[in-house]
């Protein structure tokens, strides 16, 4: 019998794997699937001479068809941008300044998070979704005609949602289905989606009767609030869906998936997830060297953050380092060993990265928060939006003064060691020999500080030097034929 693990190098490495590649949509479906004539009286209305076309991974397929289309009922130039620097759900308002567009035309799935710089129009999927069959499935999963529900979706059903009221409406009375809202006043929707300033949507921290959160605005009745509601989501499991279950996991969750015409009640443990994340919070707790990763330019207000978070940092006695590499991966972020733990600045849906495959956990501002602000406690309110966060939000909590702050002390729960919680008086000095003496406190503390460049001075690898004029130059030579494990000059071994 053959060994599941006996297959040659060579097998493994010109073994053929089937991927599955979406076709192109057929010209006659091109118009309703990304609104082309809406766009184009988009263009039209607004004279827009330069238009971006953001598409994500698995709609480039289509975008010249597309980008086509417009341009011939237009006039307009077009730009595709493919490959974002973030994530695709946001708006890639950089790459499209870079080409000098006067607008951008989102498609596919998005988070929703406002952005300032430039005219915006989404044009969601419009995927497929069996009513009758959806309708069938939350009738089963809340047999209850008078339960209070939410109904939750992903943005590419919003066309069907509709539809779906009118099925459930006339027997559920509580039933309550949340609209799409933007903030700010550049983005156009042609009645899908409705824009609104921040201070006209109130939220479920006022006690007021309105709640908007990532992109979604519902009402809830008068004396409730969101824990007595339960809710019901359409979509595939992903980012939004596990989005609002951390931010609202005191609610019981219900979805209902269109591609498998299945419905199911959510069983993750979200206590479980919950004190993951905790976990992570202590390793913030312990960490001296902060690295903060910039995941976005385009959603408002991140430069306020990261500002916001560089000062939590500092008054919490760590050092902080910024960085901003495009989309993460394990090896990037292994590059930067004298880092105890990375904050992602990103927008909701990109926030809760499974750091798991990570040499250093990586947490979210809200995180990082609980770690460094002493006023902030862990509570059951989960934060995943960072601008919640900022001066003037329902989630604000503004730091300790200096002068009525202590030496205090507490014990980590992960190594069991005592450590300081005092506030550092004066920014460390630098020293290229590794190591500095520095103030701590009133109260003469001194504690030991290895700055990211001592480190680096210390490795015995620090990357690839130029040494221009040093390398002697050679004419061109024939390089080596086959692949790494066997060239072809090698032979074969024995």
């Amino acid at each position: 019998m053959a060994d599941a693990f006996s297959s040659s190098s060579e097998t493994v490495i010109q073994r053929v794997v089937d991927v599955t590649v979406k076709t192109n949509t057929p010209e006659e479906k091109l118009q309703e699937l990304f609104q082309i004539n809406k766009t184009c009286d988009f263009i039209r209305e607004h004279q827009f001479q330069k238009v971006a076309l953001q598409f994500p991974d698995e709609l480039l397929v289509d975008s010249v068809a597309v980008s086509e289309e417009i341009r011939t009922n237009t006039g307009a130039k077009t730009f595709i941008l493919g490959d974002t620097s973030y994530g695709s759900c946001c708006v890639d308002e950089v790459a499209a300044e870079h080409v000098g567009a006067d607008c951008i035309v989102h498609y596919g799935s998005a988070c929703l998070s406002p952005s300032n710089r430039l005219p915006l129009m989404y044009v969601f999927e419009r995927r497929p979704v069996d009513v009758e069959k959806c309708a069938s499935s939350f009738k089963e999963l809340y047999p209850d005609t008078h339960s209070h529900i939410i109904i939750l979706y992903d943005v590419n059903y919003v066309h069907a949602i509709d539809d779906l009221l009118t099925l459930l409406s006339p027997e559920y009375p509580n039933l309550v289905a949340s609209a799409l809202v933007v903030e700010g006043e550049q983005c156009y929707s042609h009645g899908q989606i409705k824009t609104q300033n921040n201070e006209s949507c109130p939220s479920e921290q006022d006690d007021t009767r309105v709640v908007c959160r990532f992109g979604r605005r519902f009402s809830l009745k008068s004396g409730s609030s969101i824990t007595d509601y339960n809710m019901f989501y359409v979509g595939q499991e992903g980012a939004t869906l596990r989005n609002f279950m951390m931010t609202w996991n005191r609610c019981s969750f219900c979805s209902f998936d269109p591609a498998t015409t299945k419905g199911r009640r959510e069983s993750i443990s979200i206590n479980r997830a919950l004190m993951k994340r905790y976990y992570a919070i202590e390793r913030a707790k312990d960490a001296n060297v902060v690295g903060i990763l910039v995941g976005t330019l385009g959603v408002a207000d991140y430069l306020t953050i990261i500002q916001q978070l560089k000062e939590t940092v500092r008054r919490a006695g760590k050092k902080s380092y910024m960085f901003a590499m495009g989309k993460l991966n394990v090896p990037k972020l292994a590059n930067f060993l004298e880092i105890d733990i990375f904050v992602l600045i990103a927008c909701p849906e990109n926030s809760l990265l499974d750091s798991s495959e990570f040499y250093k956990p990586v947490v979210t501002p809200f995180e990082m928060e609980v770690a460094c602000n002493k006023k902030r406690e862990w509570s059951e309110e989960y934060v995943t939006d960072f601008r919640h966060l900022l001066p003037g939000r329902q989630s604000h909590v503004p730091l300790a003064d200096e002068q009525e702050e202590g030496d205090e002390t507490d014990v980590s729960l992960i190594t069991g060691a005592l450590r300081s919680n005092n506030l550092l008086t004066s920014e460390p000095a630098e020293s290229p020999f590794g190591t500095s003496v520095v103030l701590r406190n009133q109260a003469l503390t001194v504690a030991n500080t290895n700055s990211a460049a001592s480190f680096l001075a210390g490795r015995s690898w620090q990357g690839l030097e130029q040494k221009l004029g040093e390398t002697p130059v050679v004419k061109a030579v024939k390089g080596r034929r086959g692949i790494a494990i066997a060239y072809e000059e090698e032979g074969t071994s024995s």
